[in-house]
Order: C-alpha cells, then sequence, then structure tokens
C-alpha cells in the first residue's frame, strides 16, 4: 500500500501524472451537517467538507496546494469548482455550500464526480449582481474582498452568495481571465481585478437637461432713478406696502371700531378706501404684518443713493487721509551749533566784563 507512495518520497521516484483523484459521493448541504462539526459560515464560502478516506488518498497522489476540485453533475451536464475546507464529513459524503447545489441543480442525496484539478491563477473577473439592492452597499469592493477569503476558484457562470449585514446578494460571474477550456481560475494568493456589471433590473435614469431660466423681458429697475423723497422702490409700490402701513395704523387708532347709527334713521355712508402714498407714511408708526406672495421678498429700506457732492467730498477726505499716513517733523543727523534757547533774558555777550587773564590769591 505505501510501497508506491516510499519509492516516490525517498527513492528520488519522478511523480506520476497519470493518478488522479476521482470518487463518487452522496451530496448534501451543509446545513445538514451534524451540529458538532457544521460551520455556518461555510455555506456562503467556495469549500466543501470530504470525508477523510478521500484525504488519504490525497496524500498519496501527491496533490500539490491548494487542493482544487471539479465537481460535475454528469446526470445535468453541469460543472463548477471549489476547495476544501475540512476532511470531516461521513465516509459517501460530500458537504457542499448551497448556492453551489443551485448551480449544478442537485437535490440533497443526488451522486457527484469529484476529481481533483489544476487552475490558472486568476488576473482578471467580471461579476453581476442579481438584485438592484446591491447598489445600497456603500462599500461593495471591502464586502467582495472579505467574501473571497472564503473562496479558492471562481468559474463562469456560478451565482454565489453573499451575507451582508443580515441580507444575502447573489452574484453571478460572468467572465474570467485567463481563459481556459475548464472556465475557472483560482483566487488564492494572486491579485485580482474586478469589473461589475450593471446589476439585474437595473435602469439607467434618463437625462433630463437643466432648464435654464430665460431673462425677463422686462426693463431693469435702475436705482438711480427714484427718487430721495419717495424712500422705495417699484417693489413696495407693487406690494401696495403704503395701504398696508396705513390700515394696520388705522386698526390701532380705532381699536374699538363698529357700526353708528343715526337718530334720524338715516343710513350712515360708508367711507371709502383711500389709497396712500410713500410719502404720506407715518415714519413713527408702528409695524405692520406683512403677508407677501410665495416667491417673493420685500427688504423694507429705501434706496438711496449717495449724491455727487458727497462723493467728492469723500473722495477728498480719502486723499487728505492718504496723504497724512506718513506725516511728521523730521530731524537732522548733525548737531546744530545754533543756539537752541532763542528767549531774551540773558544779556549779550559782549556787555559781559572780560575775564582777566591772571588770578592772585593771598
Amino acid at each position: 500500500m505505501f510501497s508506491g507512495f516510499g519509492s516516490n518520497m525517498f527513492s528520488g521516484g519522478t511523480f506520476q501524472s497519470s493518478n488522479k483523484f476521482e470518487e463518487y459521493f452522496r451530496c448534501y448541504p451543509i446545513a445538514m451537517m451534524p451540529d458538532l462539526i457544521r460551520k455556518d459560515d461555510a455555506n456562503f464560502g467556495g469549500k466543501i467538507f470530504l470525508p477523510p478516506s478521500a484525504l488519504n488518498k490525497l496524500t498519496m497522489l501527491h496533490i500539490r496546494y491548494p487542493m482544487l476540485f471539479e465537481i460535475r453533475n454528469e446526470s445535468k451536464d453541469l460543472m463548477t469548482h471549489s476547495g476544501v475546507l475540512e476532511f470531516v464529513a461521513e465516509e459517501g459524503r460530500v458537504y457542499i455550500p448551497q448556492w453551489m447545489m443551485s448551480t449544478l441543480q442537485l437535490n440533497p442525496g443526488s451522486l457527484v464526480k469529484i476529481a481533483n484539478c489544476d487552475l490558472s491563477l486568476g488576473k482578471f473577473v467580471k461579476i453581476e449582481p442579481q438584485s438592484v439592492d446591491f447598489l445600497d452597499i456603500s462599500d461593495p469592493k471591502a464586502v467582495l474582498e472579505n467574501v473571497l477569503r472564503k473562496f479558492s476558484t471562481l468559474t463562469v457562470n456560478d451565482v454565489i452568495e453573499v451575507n451582508y449585514n443580515d441580507s444575502i446578494y447573489g452574484i453571478k460571474v460572468l467572465e474570467v481571465k485567463p481563459e481556459s477550456s475548464n472556465q475557472g481560475i483560482c483566487v488564492v494568493e494572486t491579485d485580482l481585478e474586478t469589473d461589475f456589471a450593471p446589476p439585474v433590473g437595473y435602469v439607467e435614469p434618463e437625462y433630463k437637461p437643466t432648464q435654464v431660466n430665460k431673462p425677463s423681458s422686462a426693463t431693469p429697475i435702475d436705482p438711480s432713478s427714484v427718487s430721495r423723497a419717495a424712500g422705495a422702490a417699484t417693489m413696495a409700490k407693487s406690494i401696495n406696502y403704503a395701504n398696508i402701513v396705513a390700515e394696520a395704523s388705522q386698526a390701532n387708532t380705532h381699536r374699538f371700531g363698529g357700526s353708528g347709527q343715526k337718530l334720524s334713521g338715516k343710513a350712515i355712508e360708508e367711507t371709502q378706501t383711500k389709497n396712500y402714498n410713500i410719502e404720506e407714511l407715518d415714519p413713527d408708526a408702528p409695524p405692520a404684518p406683512l403677508q407677501l406672495p410665495s416667491n417673493q421678498l420685500f427688504f423694507g429700506f429705501p434706496v438711496v443713493l449717495p449724491t455727487q457732492e458727497e462723493m467728492d467730498g469723500e473722495g477728498a477726505d480719502k486723499e487728505a487721509k492718504k496723504g497724512a499716513v506718513f506725516g511728521g517733523a523730521g530731524q537732522s543727523l548733525r548737531q546744530s551749533k545754533k543756539r537752541k534757547d532763542k528767549t531774551s533774558n540773558y544779556p549779550p555777550l559782549k556787555n559781559h566784563s572780560r575775564s582777566p587773564d591772571y588770578i592772585e590769591i593771598d
């Protein structure tokens, strides 16, 4: 039994490429594994559980790592690839993820053929989310990198499942590179470039050009044309601001207003509403509520432009201030020989008596 193994290992025997692992197993989903060995996280990966006898045969055949397998449903002529997680399954059984059973159209207890294979290291994969809900993931690249850690292979037309935030997303493999006859790649210890296709059911939003507001044909208002006495522009006139203030002032003076009756029985003439102007308003009148229509603003202050005299005066003040910025008295570095004290309290020097040349002391 171990003669071939020993001769290859220690006697310098060459590797026999004809040795190939091929076995038939009854497949079951990972959810049907015994509680002591079941791992629910493996249901969202790409690795299977084989019995311990499979490990013995693979060791005898010198299968190189990582161990990759081809799983084939011969009755439907469907095939995929996977890695192996543990050799803890019962003899004659293999436990595979639920998405793999759906891809191969298998039922619990179906017969599958498992054989070892060699796959090239993947360089590129194109995937297609099976639902537009996948777009709700904030960082799909990071999620996909975390998911692919549980996979050893990727095969074209596989629909893998991703569990993220208690939600399951289906992702279909559309294309892999390098291309081969078995349409699979190895994703262990390789730099994999990923391309996302639009999700199934995704509709590209229609492009609607933004509407450019055309300039109004009305003549713009020149603030300089408004008189200083008026104190307001066309906006105040359009909302009838003068009447609003006048009616509010009258309402404050006639708080207990009501209808009157004459002793003669004649009807009282109704007072007509008077139209007020901005010039007739009382500047000390109390404020009045201002009800404006939508999309309209009223700032409530008059447009008063400075006169030419005021503008000229401001310009002269600016020039004066500009010239006086570096104003000050200068000083010379040379010492002046002139007498600094110009007061006439002291007599001139010519009136002083000349001091004697010699002083005699007894």
